[in-house]
């Protein structure tokens, strides 16, 4: 039977290609426009997993994708760190030249904006998804216009790639997660735990959280802050630790439950930093 994945944006996305490098070409997709959809779908059944960016080397951390997973009591089974590759495609036999605007996903024309000066008869239109527009070209058979999308969507949409990686900085990636409702069965050969937890507005306590990290031989990679809305001034805090010891982990989790309150494990998985 073949597996359900939400994405954000269309096929032949970013998004996309992360569902196939999991679990292969034999999907189903849902195609999601924006990522309260994607959980939506999720919720509702319709889907069985759900493929969400997180942070990026360039743009920073997807804050609002943290209170998503964390609001919905969604648990992250794997991770995937992908690198960003920008392309400029058209339909065929069109050549630069011919091109009088490229529409695409706000963050991409900004990662392409210095290659685009070379081309000033062009102009940058803002859209909703890469893969979506490159989709739109070739089913509406629109000449002169050209997308910025992942390569996948030009094989897919059978489009040609004028220019090959344009992206202005080229060590640009994504960090995404595999997402469910339901909580996996315990795997002690998980590597990775994202956590999450509030704390006491005193002196001391989120250092006091972080000795105990540090003590359990936790390697921690990622800590971010995000207000409680429902109480000015108090903060959650969503930690990402990487470990060798599982028993080492389940002592610092057992310490922390104590410690901090409204403590939550948003998912164990294996580290995808290879």
């Amino acid at each position: 039977m073949k597996k359900i994945i939400a994405i954000q944006g269309a096929q032949g996305s970013n998004h996309h290609k992360v569902a196939i490098d999991f679990y292969g070409e034999d999907i189903q997709l849902i195609e999601c426009m924006s990522f309260d959809a994607l959980v939506a779908s999720l919720l509702d059944k319709s889907a069985d997993l759900g493929v969400m960016a997180l942070e990026n080397t360039i743009a920073g951390s997807i804050i609002p994708n943290y209170a998503l997973i964390d609001a919905n009591n969604l648990h992250m089974t794997n991770e995937e760190y992908l690198n960003i590759h920008h392309h400029l495609m058209a339909l065929k036999g069109q050549t630069i030249a011919d091109i009088k605007e490229v529409w695409s996903h706000p963050m991409a024309l900004l990662q392409c904006k210095e290659f685009f000066k070379k081309y000033p008869h062009i102009k940058l239109v803002e859209d909703v998804d890469t893969a979506e527009v490159a989709k739109r070209i070739a089913k509406e058979n629109l000449k002169g216009i050209a997308a910025i999308a992942p390569k996948i969507a030009a094989e897919i949409f059978g489009l040609d790639i004028l220019e090959d990686e344009i992206q202005t900085i080229k060590e640009n990636s994504t960090r995404f997660v595999i997402v469910q409702t339901t909580k996996p069965a315990v795997n002690e050969t998980v590597n990775k735990a994202s956590l999450k937890f509030q704390l006491d507005h005193k002196r001391g306590s989120l250092a006091a959280i972080l000795n105990v990290l540090s003590d359990c031989k936790m390697n921690l990679t990622k800590i971010q802050s995000l207000p409680v809305i429902e109480t000015p001034w108090k903060y959650s805090f969503f930690v990402d630790v990487t470990f060798e010891d599982y028993k080492e982990y389940k002592k610092a989790i057992a310490i922390i439950e104590i410690m901090a309150a409204k403590f939550k494990i948003l998912g164990t998985y294996k580290n995808g930093r290879k």
